[in-house]
């Protein structure tokens, strides 16, 4: 399992865009996680899936919320990666209002999840193989804190955390 001082491991994710521009196409671009992060300082949170209900009530919204707070705090991006496909973390951004403020990450064939050792079987609940609820915070590729989550719990890996933890 991934721990502090960790490098993330090498993996691409999956972005779906809305608009062109910068090297990105509309639809799924993909994302390399080891260029993605490299000299940035990151708030990465992953949760079981788009469209649950403490993610979408809660965790997601935290993080748009705090924001501005952790881009003073010396954050460069926040990632929200979870094991769907593009499609559905672009939706999923739409309903969210993420904007440009949260990258919706898709791991659509949990690749990124298993190498972090972070994975949550719930196929006993028809989801298959998903992701652990955890944070982290993640500086030139490396894991600087991480915050992963009891099963079925939210106390650790919500944007109060990290911003604190950015902050410290």
């Amino acid at each position: 399992m991934i721990k502090v001082g960790d490098t993330l491991p090498t993996a691409t994710l999956m972005e779906y865009s809305e608009v062109e521009g910068n090297g990105c196409s509309i639809g799924p671009n993909a994302v390399d996680v080891s260029k993605a992060a490299a000299g940035k300082t990151i708030a990465l949170f992953a949760l079981p899936g788009a469209f649950t209900p403490t993610c979408s009530a809660k965790h997601v919204p935290g993080y748009v919320e705090k924001f501005d707070d952790l881009k003073a705090a010396g954050v460069d991006e926040i990632w929200c990666v979870s094991v769907n496909d593009a499609f559905v973390m672009g939706a999923w951004a739409r309903d969210q209002k993420t904007g440009t403020k949260v990258r919706m990450l898709a791991d659509g064939s949990a690749d990124f999840t298993r190498a972090t050792g972070l994975t949550l079987d719930l196929t006993g609940r028809g989801m298959g193989l998903r992701s652990t609820r955890y944070s982290m915070l993640v500086k030139d590729g490396k894991v600087a804190t991480l915050n992963i989550e009891a099963p079925g719990k939210f106390e650790v890996s919500d944007a109060a955390t990290i911003l604190a933890q950015a902050k410290g």
